[in-house]
């Protein structure tokens, strides 16, 4: 998304984080089979991992879940459910893979990154386009 982001001269009107509900690897680079995977298509992948907050439900105003474990997980956090209308599906927005969750590629092998990449960029622009039109 950040790619897309500054390719399109939006930085300056959105800003986007990303975060794991598990803190498995907090801290760390991204993974550099992921990497690999961005960096075909021209994406060099930033930051080091962090766990998703309960803050993060009110600092953002769009929270997108990448499998429904994810969804559950970042919804028990908001007790009081009152940001239950920002948390949505990240696939949701995808215009040409017909996923409802975006696959695990961890324990695979490059395919499986290759394919979540080209997931994730689809769901990406599906978002930016939606958000062009509000």
């Amino acid at each position: 998304m950040n790619h897309l982001i500054e390719t399109r001269g939006l930085v300056d009107r959105i800003s986007c984080d990303s975060a794991g509900t598990a803190g498995y690897h907090v801290g760390a680079d991204p993974d550099r089979r992921m990497s690999a995977a961005a960096f075909k298509r021209g994406i060099v992948l930033k930051g080091s991992a962090r766990k998703f907050i309960k803050a993060d439900l009110e600092e953002f105003d769009l929270i997108l879940a990448m499998d429904r474990s994810n969804y559950q997980d970042i919804l028990a956090l908001d007790s009081s459910h009152k940001f239950a209308h920002k948390v949505k599906m990240m696939c949701d927005y995808a215009r040409d893979h017909p996923d409802k969750e975006v696959p695990d590629p961890y324990y695979g092998g490059p395919d499986g990154f290759n394919y979540a990449i080209d997931l994730l960029f689809d769901a990406c622009e599906g978002l930016l386009e939606i958000e062009s039109l509000n």
